[in-house]
C-alpha cells in the first residue's frame, strides 16, 4: 500500500522560505505524477504544483508561479516543494498526492493517494 509522509512545515515571516518534503513508500505501478495541494481554513482545497515522475515535466498554479519550485529525487522516492517569497495568503495545510494516471492535472479528485498534510503559517 502506498503511503506518503510529509515534513518541513512551520511558521515563517512574509518573504521567507520553506522547503516541504514528501517521501513515498510502497509500489506505484506505471507512469505517475506527484502533486502538492493546499487548504486554508474555510476554503476549498486548491492545486499548487505537480511533477511527472519520469520526465520531470512541471505545472504550477498561477498564484505560486515564480515563487514555488517542485522537484523530485527518484532514488529516494521523494518530492520537494521549495517555497520562496512566502506571503500570508500562502498559509494553509499542504498535502502531497499521487496521480497514477500521470496527467499533470489540477483536479484533486484525480489523485489516488494523499499524505496527512503539514501546516505552513506565514505571518505578516
Amino acid at each position: 500500500q502506498v503511503q506518503l509522509v510529509e515534513s518541513g512545515g512551520g511558521l515563517v515571516q512574509a518573504g521567507g522560505s520553506l522547503r516541504l518534503s514528501c517521501a513515498t513508500s510502497g509500489r506505484i505501478f506505471g507512469p505517475y505524477s506527484m502533486g502538492w495541494f493546499r487548504q486554508a481554513p474555510g476554503k476549498e482545497r486548491e492545486f499548487v504544483a505537480v511533477i511527472n515522475w519520469s520526465a520531470g515535466t512541471k505545472r504550477y498554479a498561477d498564484p505560486v508561479k515564480g515563487r514555488f519550485t517542485i522537484s523530485r529525487v527518484s532514488a529516494a522516492n521523494t518530492v520537494y516543494l521549495q517555497m520562496n517569497s512566502l506571503k500570508p495568503e500562502d498559509t494553509a495545510v499542504y498535502y502531497c498526492a499521487v496521480d497514477i494516471l500521470d496527467r499533470l492535472i489540477d483536479y484533486g479528485s484525480s489523485y489516488k493517494y494523499w499524505g496527512q498534510g503539514t501546516q505552513v503559517t506565514v505571518s505578516s
